[in-house]
Formats: structure tokens, C-alpha cells, sequence
């Protein structure tokens, strides 16, 4: 039997699109190789080690502080010092027995923290004075950035970025401290600081060797951490945990679904009470730092008055990958993924087959409700040079989808993107990519995988022009910007051409906080539509309901979008209050 040459090349070029995944399962449509990858910036300057998008459009990244020399050095007027040639000493710190490196916190002179403004594509340094590396954050209601934690100088500090919009906002430190060194911890944005006249509110946990929880701001000045004996049930110390960044989501109850390992419990925070311990996640190996899978919160919605809550969680390293890899030997990663209903009266998990093994990646849910998984590795685990073959692939997951057919494949990156790499979306339906260093300090010459400074775009088929005379277009939120109260009606405006079926969903999504595979308060609803009417030829109003109370949506700044038939519009900031 002879091939078409046409039809020989085509197959050929398919191949190398979805390489280095074995896909004859998992066919990828058009739709799916008509997405497409865009490089933003050649030098972003800093590793996007962590990733946060502010309501003014703005994209705050940082690294490490420890690391030495960066891509972009800061002015010399600015407060730093050239001692040690770097700023961070002049030999390579020594090893703390975890693969951490203790260093002198000399003040760099190069940059560690930047923004990115979204609509002119360009970079302004800021100026971080402790480390953040391995830090957590929470944005709060007015849209200010709390970071926690860190290393060494960092570890106990708390940090603030507000957003300003005229260059001028820069790093802050509180002179308060945390209670315990956080080094590896989760942060959670908790519904009871949302109560009017109340404070904002912060849930921290864990951290490397820390078995304890915290709030920020402390109830009283000697407030200290409480214990969790969870986290030190979930911990493997020969393998540096398995139950760093434990997964965190706030429950429909208020009360928080905490995963570590394969382990998972829902925890009252505010009497100190594992309320319920879940089914063990099947399979072996860990989903975990080192071993980072990834987790996503399936949309909320209205219909169900917000109640049902459904988490999922993706990827992960083989049992022993961490203790291999110092070997130099790479374990194949996870391809399985798990769903639960966690308030289901008898929850379980349903498990489910990627298309091919992955860690290190980040998982988002779009404004459509599918899930995008983007990033990571196929064989090791996380930490420096620990991981080989990058995951170049995207997934998209459709949550609704017919069972094993609910993942579809889409158009591969040409850069690794591995440890320490990072995705959030943007306003205007693009997923920021950036970030990647397996190295300690910047390595622009390493091999196989160097220390990675561009950053990318990704756009996801539906954001093509083909589809914008079903994607609804110019959204206007009425009063969004002074802020909507929760039960509040609310109108939207937008333009849509009079083409076809409308099938329309109005969709609020907080912005999250992102790091090692991390989407921190990562929350999706899908609100209540009181009715729609058209004004003109192409303009159109809809009647909205903001959420019923923080616990459903902690208050603070969402993005509003529009969705026509799983066509997005590009979004809108609107900021839910008491």
C-alpha cells in the first residue's frame, strides 16, 4: 500500500506540532492548531518566577532576590549596593541539604521584580528588599498584592504591592512579621474580611519543616501560628515533603478544601476542625511540591446557587522522582488527573487520562469553563535541573465533554517552559507564558534548557478573528469600576452583530496569583442573567446578579466577560463589595 505525498507531509507536520507526546488517542481539531504563539518581549529581565495581574491591566513578576545577576540592572541612584560584583555574593551559596542555597543579603543592584504594562508591551523594574523566593500572595478587596514569605532575609516578612498606574508604586514592606518562616506556602483570601468595616483577611500555610497555619493581619499582636497535623502526616522529608504549596480552595460553606500529597481534608479555620477527610486520590506518586501537579476549581454557578463545588487536580511525579533525580535518573510523570465533588454527601474521585504525562504545568479555567493546561515537563520532578522534555503541548480540557474524550491537543511552543515557569490570561483572552530556570543563577548557556527570559503569548483559537461576529464586542460594566454589592443587579453593555442563535453566559473570574504550577484563589462563576434586550442594531444590555456574599466571591476585583456560544469577549474589571 502506497501514502499521498500531500497526505505523508500533512501527517508528518502534525507529528512534529504535537511532539513529544504520543497522541494517537487524543486527536488534535482545527480549532486546536489554530491557536497561536507570539514572543511579547526577548528580555523581560527578570524570571517570572511568580506572576500576579493587577485590575489596571498590569502584570507584576519577580524571582528570587539571590540569585545574582539578572537581565536588567537598576539605575544607579537607586538604593542597592555593588559589593560582590552581583549583588549576590560573588561563589555560589552553599547547599542547605534541600537544594536550597544560603546567600549574603547584600542589596542587589540588579532587578528582581517588574511590571509589564499589557497595553504598550513594556517593562518598568521594581525594587523587592528581602527575598521572595518561593513566596506566596493574595490579592486583597481595593486590588492591593500581600506577599508572604520567602527566603532568608524574606522568609518571615510581608510585602505589598497596590497598583498605581503612574509609575510611581513600588514594593513596600510591613513592619510586621509573620509568626513562622514561610518558605513553600500556600496563601488563601478568606470570605470573613469581606464583612463591611472588616479587615482583609489572609490564610497562610505551611511551608518547608513549617506544620502550621497563620492569618494576616493577627487577630491580636500575639496571635501566634497554629498546628496542622495534616501537613506533617503528608510529609515525605526523604523526598523534601511531597506537600509543599498545598492546594487550597474555599468551599461553598466557607470552610477550605486543603489537598497535600495525595491526601485531602475540608477544614474549618476558624475553630481549628478537620470537618472531613476526603478519599485518598488513586495512583501512585505524589501531586505536590517536588513532585507539582496542578489544580483547578471547576466553575461555579448560579443554577445551583453556588453550592456545588467540584476541584480537580492534574499531573504530578512518579513515587521516588525527587530522590531519582538526584541521581541523574528522570521518572516518566503522571498522565492521570482527578475530579471531586467535594460537597457531594459521599465524594469521590473520578479519574481521568491526559493525553500524556506532565508536571510543572499550570492549569487555568478559561472564561468558556474549559480548563487550559499549559507549561511543564514530562519525566523528574521540580527543583533545579531535576526535570527533562519539556511538556510544549497545551491541553484543553473540556469539563462537559463526553468521558475520555474531553481533552483536545493544541499548538505546541518551540520554548521549554519548565521549572519555575508561570501563565495567567489576560484581559483581552491571551494566556501570558513566561519564565523558566532550572539553574540557581541565570544561565543563558545551559544545555539542554537554559535560564528563560522571553516572554510569550499564547492565543486560544476562539480569540481569531474568524469568530468575531459571534464574540460579543466592546463590554461596558455600569458602576464596575465604583465597585457592586453583593446580590446587586448590575447592567452590561455590549455590541453584537444580529448573527444567528445567541447562547449567552456572564462570567467573573479572579485574577489569581501564580507560581510553581500554582493558581492561588484562582475562582470562575458564571452569574445570573436577569434578562437581555437589544437598543439598536448592535448594541445590547443585559441585566446582571453580582454573587450573594464573599463567601461565594471573596470581595475585590474580577474580570467580567461576555461568552456567546464558547466565544469570549475580551473583559472587563469590576470589583464586588459589601
Amino acid at each position: 500500500m502506497t501514502t499521498n505525498p500531500a497526505t505523508a507531509a500533512a501527517l508528518m507536520l502534525l507529528l512534529i506540532l504535537q511532539w513529544p507526546q504520543s497522541l494517537a488517542a487524543h486527536r488534535s481539531g482545527v480549532n486546536g492548531l489554530s491557536s497561536t504563539w507570539e514572543v511579547l518581549l526577548n528580555n523581560s529581565g527578570v524570571v517570572a518566577m511568580h506572576m500576579a495581574l493587577t485590575h489596571l491591566n498590569t502584570v507584576i513578576f519577580f524571582d528570587q532576590t539571590s540569585s545574582g545577576r539578572t537581565g536588567y540592572i537598576l539605575q544607579r541612584n537607586s538604593s542597592c549596593s555593588r559589593r560582590g560584583g552581583d549583588g549576590g555574593g560573588s561563589s555560589e551559596p552553599k547547599n542547605d541539604g534541600y537544594g536550597a542555597k544560603s546567600s549574603s543579603q547584600v542589596k542587589s543592584c540588579w532587578a528582581h521584580s517588574m511590571e509589564y504594562d499589557v497595553a504598550t508591551n513594556s517593562l518598568r523594574p521594581l525594587t523587592l528588599k528581602t527575598d521572595t523566593w518561593c513566596s506566596s500572595s493574595s490579592f486583597l478587596r481595593d486590588g492591593t498584592l500581600q506577599q508572604t514569605g520567602g527566603y532568608g532575609s524574606g522568609i518571615r516578612k510581608i510585602r505589598y504591592f497596590r497598583p498605581c498606574g503612574n509609575g510611581r508604586c513600588d514594593w513596600t514592606e510591613s513592619p510586621a512579621v509573620l509568626a513562622d518562616g514561610r518558605w513553600y506556602s500556600t496563601s488563601q483570601i478568606l470570605p470573613d474580611g469581606g464583612t463591611e468595616g472588616g479587615a482583609d483577611r489572609v490564610f497562610i500555610l505551611g511551608g518547608l519543616n513549617v506544620f502550621t497555619y497563620e492569618f494576616v493581619p493577627k487577630s491580636h499582636p500575639n496571635e501566634t501560628a497554629y498546628e496542622l497535623p495534616f501537613l506533617r502526616q503528608t510529609s515525605q522529608r526523604r523526598d523534601k515533603g511531597n506537600n509543599l504549596y498545598p492546594f487550597i480552595h474555599l468551599s461553598s460553606d466557607g470552610n477550605l478544601f486543603i489537598f497535600a500529597n495525595r491526601d485531602s481534608i475540608l477544614f474549618d479555620y476558624r475553630h481549628n476542625t478537620v470537618l472531613r477527610t476526603f478519599p485518598r486520590l488513586p495512583g501512585s506518586g505524589a501531586r505536590n511540591y517536588p513532585s507539582t501537579g496542578s489544580t483547578a476549581l471547576l466553575p461555579l454557578d448560579h443554577t445551583n446557587f453556588f453550592q456545588r463545588v467540584e476541584v480537580m487536580i492534574c499531573g504530578g511525579a512518579a513515587a521516588g522522582a525527587y530522590r531519582a533525580a538526584l541521581r541523574g535518573r528522570y521518572y516518566q510523570a503522571l498522565s492521570s488527573c482527578g475530579r471531586m465533588v467535594i460537597t457531594d454527601e459521599k465524594p469521590e474521585w473520578i479519574m481521568e487520562k491526559m493525553p500524556g504525562p506532565r508536571l510543572m504545568s499550570d492549569m487555568l479555567v478559561l472564561p468558556t469553563g474549559n480548563v487550559l493546561i499549559i507549561n511543564g515537563a514530562t519525566h523528574g520532578c521540580a527543583g533545579w535541573q531535576k526535570a527533562i522534555n519539556p511538556a510544549l503541548t497545551p491541553y484543553l480540557y473540556h469539563p462537559n465533554g463526553k468521558p475520555r474524550k474531553r481533552f483536545s491537543v493544541l499548538r505546541a511552543s518551540i520554548i521549554p517552559r519548565m521549572y519555575h515557569s508561570t501563565a495567567l490570561l489576560l484581559s483581552d483572552g491571551r494566556i501570558l507564558v513566561g519564565g523558566s530556570n532550572p539553574y540557581y543563577r541565570y544561565n543563558f548557556s545551559g544545555y539542554p534548557y537554559k535560564t528563560e527570559l522571553r516572554m510569550e503569548a499564547f492565543t486560544p483559537y476562539y480569540m481569531r478573528k474568524f469568530f468575531d461576529d459571534k464574540r460579543p464586542m466592546n463590554v461596558a460594566v455600569v458602576g464596575g469600576e465604583e465597585g457592586i454589592r453583593y446580590g446587586e443587579e448590575f447592567v452590561v453593555l455590549f455590541e453584537m452583530e444580529r448573527r444567528g442563535r445567541t447562547e449567552l453566559e456572564f462570567v467573573a473570574s479572579a485574577a489569581p496569583f501564580v507560581t510553581h504550577s500554582l493558581s492561588m484563589h484562582q475562582r470562575v462563576l458564571r452569574l445570573e442573567c436577569r434578562g437581555v434586550q437589544r437598543l439598536g442594531e448592535v448594541l445590547m444590555s443585559a441585566v446582571v446578579k453580582a454573587p450573594p456574599s464573599p463567601v461565594v466571591a471573596p470581595a475585590g476585583y474580577y474580570l467580567l466577560t461576555v461568552v456567546n456560544g464558547g466565544i469570549p469577549s475580551k473583559s472587563e474589571w469590576v470589583r464586588f463589595l459589601v
